[in-house]
């Protein structure tokens, strides 16, 4: 029996049409006579998607109770029974109630395609686990309900559901997705066009992405090495030039005229030490490709036109972009160059852009070496010119009728010899020299083919000529030292000034560091290790590239960083010769410096928040000094009135008394309360006990501080409400600050609205006044410790309410924003998870009573707007 089939619709958004499409699939494999059935589908109460149920086996699904409540669930044990060919399974990502099978529906699915079963089934893209921050960032709520990225990128088909955002919206307002009472609540957070884009153009590239994996498993699988032009990606051939600029925004137009055109740029570097290309200049296309969108790489070969192309190949480009060679005219002897290379073998499935710009032909600048060795094979081409040279020469001017004279025969073999030490060096001009001179003497020199010479002029002249050509070859060698070391030199003090400017500026991290490291000196990975005492273990501070090295022994390289033994810079992939260590040393001193001041700016943000800490201790004292000696004066009037002999006091005036007692100590209890509950939050040492609760039982609960709750506050919370996962304490004291500082601010015979609503995966709770409202520019102010907004009374708390409101349910993990109202005032809203979703009610439950308050009891809220 093999393995069942995954096919899954993903979505952007809820009401894109998965499920329906899910249906629609089911009926075509029907009609073509295959054995369907559906295992779950949820139809959500639309119209369209449950009329395309009928018609479908459905498998009765099992039913689980839990906190004395009947749930459904999927029978997965009757859909083994039944053994369908295809089983419907809606919402992937779904959490099973407790006590079910498996904890998770992806689960279930795993089951049956374990049992031969083929599956189709559904996702929203904000269910991805690897997503969850960054649909949280994009939409502001948290997705409990996730399914792993393995578990979708393993299905054998997956099927993109995509909807415009704007056509989502108007199926949404015409009540095709929610219900009408829930469609503006959508409209105005969820669904907003700026959330639905986001959300759509994720989708789009994880199915582009996962397309682009499987083309590139099937090209490995069969072996296909040419382009397949599925996409465009453009390669871009970096040089570290002044061209790099031009190439990439090139590049960068070419990939706009294609949909989802990718922009790659690429540096070859060879393997024998520092690169030659300005690192300043780099860094400076490094982002500007970045900015672009496109990305950056770093490549290792010494053959560049090899290298290029295998990394083109490799990616399944489809175009390379190169710049026009900067190379001098006389340069080309020695080669076709790399834009010419490339050109010809990159064959016809690989177009290749030659781009003009302002520095060609104007040369490449001094060639940056690690000394004087020069490349393979330009050694090889100096060896030939300075063997094969004088014997090609002699041969020719040995046919040749016209005599020349030995004069002139001396010049030509002198040229070789120059040549030669301009392509190899000292060597190969030594050895042409010593050649072409026993060449001269042994077939121009008379008595020709003999090693003897007649004429005492001409050992002159071979004299003459031998030390000639050693000492320009001496000359051009030297002259071609000197070249490469002033050449090493500029390269090293370039290197150094742009490494202690973004130091200095602060704009270099440590890892960024390494990398610059691992790429200036091409290594396969650098760590800077640490360690407390010459007895402690190394640890490793930062580190970059493949398995970096865990000790200075497993390095190929290590360097002191810090002026010490107790930090190392350790570097694998080869071994530095000692004219790089210089460099190297500069960078690891730099290395220590950025940790240092990485550290240090950690310390000092700690210390900012000391600060902040002492700051609202000052800011407590001056706001408390009063509204603590307020109460505390009342209430030391009325104990000692009471204590008083000279006064008869009426059982009425002793009952007045001791209420003003009682109400002051309860003003005191409940501010004494918000500065605890603000040192807690601001100390981090609030720890909440997350549990299932019902809204429509933690609301009322939080009513009991404002006066006249029943004419002052108007509940509208829907007994289907989900139930959330909150702390209940938290929320009650939170939902409380809120609605007493709404009440505050309402106008008379306006009460404040108290609504919920649900939405998939989180439950929002509104607070709405019709008082006159906050300036946009204040919405986030009065969330503040010790502010209050407006003309708010000095006496009417110390501006802590909304504070400790926000923080009580950010530790919860939902989030408390001010909104204006419509029409005028202040909506707050708690945005809050949903644990799940509630049973059908069988009977109407009773509301929750609004607990009342004392008549004398003050309104004990302390924020204020």
């Amino acid at each position: 029996m093999g393995r069942g089939k995954l096919r899954i619709y993903l979505g952007a958004a809820p009401g894109v049409g998965k499920t329906f499409a899910l249906l629609s699939e089911a009926h075509r494999r029907r009609e073509r006579g295959t054995d369907v059935v559906v295992g779950f589908a949820e139809h959500h109460d639309r119209p369209r998607t449950r009329a395309l149920l009928h018609g479908l086996e459905q498998v009765p699904r099992a039913t689980l109770t839990h906190r004395g409540a009947a749930l459904t669930e999927m029978d997965v044990d009757a859909v083994l029974a039944r053994r369908p060919t295809v089983a419907l399974v809606d919402e992937l990502a779904h959490t099973n109630v407790p006590g079910s099978r498996n904890a998770k529906r992806w689960q279930d699915v795993a089951e049956l395609l374990a049992a031969g079963i083929d599956v189709v089934s559904t996702v929203n893209i904000q269910h991805l686990e690897s997503l969850g921050d960054v649909v949280e960032s994009i939409t502001g709520v948290r997705q409990w309900e996730t399914v792993p990225d393995e578990v979708v990128r393993h299905a054998d088909q997956v099927e993109l559901v995509d909807m415009s955002p704007q056509a989502l919206r108007r199926r949404l307002a015409h009540g095709n997705v929610y219900q009408p009472d829930k469609v503006d609540a959508a409209l105005s957070n969820y669904f907003r066009p700026g959330n639905l884009t986001a959300l759509r153009e994720l989708a789009l590239l994880w199915v582009a992405d996962r397309a682009d994996e499987y083309l590139q498993q099937y090209r490995g699988e069969h072996g296909i090495r040419s382009t397949w032009q599925a996409r465009e990606r453009i390669v871009v051939g970096l040089t570290g030039g002044p061209e790099g600029r031009t190439l990439i925004r090139r590049a960068a137009r070419l990939a706009e005229k294609g949909a989802g055109g990718e922009v790659l740029a690429v540096y070859v570097a060879r393997s024998d030490g520092l690169r030659s290309a300005s690192p300043k200049e780099l860094a400076v296309q490094r982002t500007l490709v970045e900015d672009l969108g496109g990305t950056f790489h770093h490549v290792i070969g010494d053959d560049v036109p090899a290298a290029l192309l295998d990394f083109a190949r490799g990616v399944n480009a489809t175009q390379i972009v190169l710049g026009s060679s900067r190379r001098k005219a006389w340069e080309y002897a020695f080669g076709p160059g790399v834009g010419a290379t490339v050109a010809r073998e990159s064959g016809p499935d690989l177009d290749v852009h030659i781009v003009t710009h302002e520095a060609i032909a104007k040369g490449r600048g001094l060639p940056v070496a690690r000394g004087a060795r020069l490349g393979r094979s330009r050694t090889l081409a100096g060896w030939f010119t300075g063997i094969a040279g004088p014997a090609l020469l002699a041969l020719l001017l040995a046919n040749v009728e016209a005599d020349l004279g030995l004069a002139n025969d001396m010049l030509l073999f002198l040229s070789l010899t120059v040549a030669a030490a301009l392509l190899g060096g000292m060597a190969p001009a030594l050895a042409s020299a010593v050649v072409g001179s026993l060449l001269l003497n042994w077939f121009f020199t008379p008595p020709q083919h003999r090693v003897t010479i007649a004429d005492p002029k001409n050992i002159v002249a071979l004299a003459v000529f031998m030390a000639v050509a050693l000492a320009v070859a001496s000359v051009v060698d030297l002259a071609a030292r000197r070249t490469h070391q002033a050449a090493r030199l500029r390269a090293e003090s370039e290197i150094l000034s742009f490494l202690a400017g973004d130091v200095l500026r602060g704009e270099t991290s440590v890892d960024a560091l390494l990398e610059r490291v691992r790429e200036t000196f091409t290594m396969e990975s650098v760590a800077l290790l640490e360690r407390a005492d010459d007895l402690a273990p190394w640890t490793r501070a930062a580190a970059v590239g493949p398995h970096p090295p865990a000790r200075p022994d497993d390095a190929d390289v290590d360097m002191p960083a810090g002026g010490g033994q107790h930090m190392r810079l350790a570097l694998t992939g080869r071994v530095l010769p000692a004219a790089d260590r210089r460099v190297l040393a500069a960078f690891a001193a730099q290395a220590a410096v950025v940790l240092d001041r990485q550290r240090l700016k950690t310390e000092a943000e700690r210390a900012r928040a000391l600060g902040e800490g002492n700051r609202i201790r000052t800011a407590l004292l001056a706001a408390v000094s009063h509204d603590l000696r307020t109460p505390l004066a009342a209430i030391k009037a009325a104990v000692s009135s009471l204590r008083s002999d000279d006064v008869a006091w009426s059982e009425e005036d002793r009952a007045e008394l001791l209420a003003a007692i009682e109400s002051g100590a309860d003003r005191l209890d409940h501010l004494v309360g918000n500065l605890l509950d603000m040192s807690r939050l601001q100390t981090g040492t609030v720890t909440p006990l997350i549990r299932e609760a019902d809204l429509d039982e933690v609301v009322p609960m939080a009513l009991g501080g404002v006066p006249d709750p029943e004419s002052a506050v108007t509940l509208d919370i829907p007994e289907t409400l989900p139930i959330v996962s909150v702390d209940p304490g938290l929320l009650e004291r939170a939902v409380a600050n809120v609605v007493e500082n709404a009440a505050k601010y309402s106008p008379a015979g306006q009460p404040v609205l108290v609504a919920a609503s649900a939405l998939r995966g989180r439950v929002e709770l509104r607070v709405v006044d019709r008082g006159s409202g906050v300036p946009d520019e204040a919405k986030e102010r009065i969330f503040a410790p010790f502010q209050r907004h407006g003309d708010a009374p000095r006496g009417a708390g110390v501006g802590l309410g909304l504070a400790v409101a926000r923080g009580f349910v950010e530790a919860m993990g939902g989030t408390l924003d001010a909104e204006d109202t419509p029409g005028g005032g202040l909506t707050m809203v708690f945005t809050l998870a949903a644990a799940g979703e509630r049973p059908p009610a069988t009977a109407p439950r009773q509301r929750r009573p609004v607990p009342q308050q004392r008549p004398d009891e003050e309104n004990k809220t302390g924020g204020h707007r």
